[in-house]
């Protein structure tokens, strides 16, 4: 049998979780090594690296490490908010219960909504890339199996949350491997020495032109999006034993594992790519292949195949965690509340797992680099609101309040502030109108459903034992 959001009133009073209108909650049963498996691998450092980052060496060339070097430090700053909110503040809402706790219910709705387009659309993104590394066993249609690795992931996201985290560092090591080798082959078969890293060159219809800032600032919300997923410690925080100290543990630890993973290989392929042309195609089977032979380049296209199905399971867990909390927020009409809040017998929101994986399945067949470009400004769009929310950390009655502190506040989210600001204006204008357009139809709704029934609709939830705490303090 299920549980759902709003248990019977005839619960026992001994049963506290059971009472009337408690809300349902996830039980911690992750510690930091499960907790960081499952937040690695949803940075899924091989997908990043060989679906996103081609698109990156198409338009930037040899300044790919650059780009994804900087928006790596804006991530630092942007972790640090994370680790800081999400000690504060651990639910499974992640950003949206962080930002509208502290910055209010309204920015927390938008924030939301921002969240609720990047984790609709990146494992759709992430998914489609599995066909160009299946091609030395079977070709299909990208779109055909990006929605099977959708639907494969969502079966897995209705199992057991440990048993999830196993599964997923096992694919893991398989995809820390591939970037392991590709690293080897690249400085093996180096062609240019490191400072080709610092001289930005690229090959745009077969002719080489100069890469300048421009390009790197108009990249940058997909460099941004490449170590994104650092930010699934915080939709596990309701699950991982003491938050208090393993959330910012796992957000950190991350970030770091992600970024060197990510970026090796990446100097790797700049400085071992036989030409500039080869480079700018972004390729990475072919450069292996080359470098190589087939075999070793069909061992890593398998491992990659993996390591996108690997990052398919956890987005779909991740991604449920946020329709979850939204139900016990009601944010919906209630028949939706009570059934995104559903949980199965392992304890998982079933419901809302099929309500991510299925949709995502359909996202397969929409072009592939709008939904890059959409994504980066959702994601750019996102951290600026947590910055924002980060100024409030320490006032009222959250300044008192036990949690991982980040230095040099408020320095680090003033600029963070500035900086994404900027970014934002110098992105794709197409997906500027369409995060835009959801973005404004969202407030409509918060304006004209929510905010006349605030006191029964988006009342965001601490989990009980933090309410608690907040109350001594």
């Amino acid at each position: 049998m299920t549980d759902i959001l709003d248990p019977p009133a005839t619960s026992t009073a001994g049963a506290s979780d059971q009472t009337a209108g408690a809300p349902r909650k996830l039980a911690r049963s992750l510690g930091v090594v499960g907790g960081t498996l499952l937040t690695l691998s949803c940075v899924t450092p091989a997908s990043s690296l060989f679906v996103i980052v081609p698109d990156l060496f198409a338009s930037l060339g040899t300044y790919t490490a650059l780009a994804i070097g900087i928006g790596t430090l804006l991530c630092i700053a942007v972790a640090f908010c994370y680790s800081e909110l999400g000690t504060l503040i651990p639910s499974a809402g992640g950003e949206y219960a962080m930002v509208g706790t502290l910055a209010g219910r309204f920015a927390g709705w938008l924030v939301f909504i921002q969240s609720l387009i990047v984790v609709m659309i990146v494992p759709s993104l992430i998914a489609m890339g599995t066909a160009d590394y299946l091609e030395p066993i079977i070709h299909i249609d990208p779109a055909v199996a990006g929605a099977a690795v959708m639907i494969a992931a969502t079966v897995a996201g209705l199992l057991d949350l440990r048993a999830n985290a196993w599964l997923t560092g096992i694919f893991l090591v398989l995809e820390v491997i591939a970037c392991a080798v590709v690293s080897f082959l690249g400085f093996a078969n180096s062609e240019r020495g490191v400072s080709s890293l610092t001289h930005g060159q690229v090959v745009t219809d077969g002719a080489t032109s100069p890469v300048g800032l421009s390009l790197i600032l108009a990249a940058m919300g997909t460099a941004l999006f490449v170590t994104q997923g650092f930010s699934t410690a915080i939709y596990l925080s309701e699950e991982l034993e003491n938050p208090r100290r393993n959330v910012a543990r796992t957000v950190l630890w991350t970030l770091g594992l992600s970024a060197v993973i990510i970026l090796v290989p990446v100097i790797a392929i700049t400085v071992g790519a036989p030409d500039l042309t080869a480079l700018s195609e972004g390729n990475v089977s072919a450069l292996v292949d080359g470098w190589a032979g087939s075999s070793v380049g069909t061992f890593v296209s398998l491992c990659i195949a993996l390591a996108i199905v690997n990052a398919g399971i956890v987005m779909v867990i991740q991604n449920s965690r946020v329709l979850f909390a939204s139900g016990r927020d009601r944010a919906w009409p209630q028949p939706l509340n009570n059934a995104f809040g559903t949980l199965n017998r392992f304890s998982a929101p079933w419901i809302s797992t099929l309500a991510v994986g299925i949709p995502g399945a359909v996202l397969c067949f929409v072009p592939q680099d709008l939904l890059t470009n959409i994504t980066g400004v959702a994601v750019a769009a996102l951290y600026l609101l947590v910055a924002v929310a980060a100024l409030f950390a320490r006032k009222g009655k959250h300044k008192d309040v036990p949690a991982w502190r980040q230095p040099l506040w408020p320095a680090l989210p003033v600029i963070l502030i500035v900086v994404l600001a900027y970014v934002l204006t110098q992105l794709d204008g197409k997906a500027l109108l369409w995060t835009g357009g959801i973005t404004v139809v969202s407030a409509l709704y918060w304006l004209l459903y929510l905010r006349p029934r605030q006191d029964t609709r988006w009342v965001i939830t601490i989990p009980e034992d933090e309410q608690q705490e907040f109350q001594q303090a």
